[in-house]
């Protein structure tokens, strides 16, 4: 499943990178969870939050309905 995750994943990262941002990938919990940590003018955007999700974690879960959620970590 974290391979999935990471290629979903790709189709994202352009996304933040035109805004000089980026994400990482952390963790796939039991939970079902996504872990992510966001980089560059990412971190500390007041924006972050909704990109978080309205974009990645409306894309992953399109992609893979069994995802409960995606976080963002430090």
């Amino acid at each position: 499943m974290e391979d999935k995750i990471r290629e979903a994943m790709e189709q994202i990262r352009p996304l933040l990178q035109r805004d000089g941002g980026d994400i990482e990938f952390v963790e796939y919990t039991e939970d079902k969870v996504v872990k992510v940590r966001l980089q560059g003018h990412c971190v500390g955007c007041p924006g972050a939050r909704m990109t978080l999700s309205g974009v990645v974690e409306r894309i992953l879960k399109e992609a893979y309905p069994e995802i409960v959620r995606v976080e963002a970590v430090d």
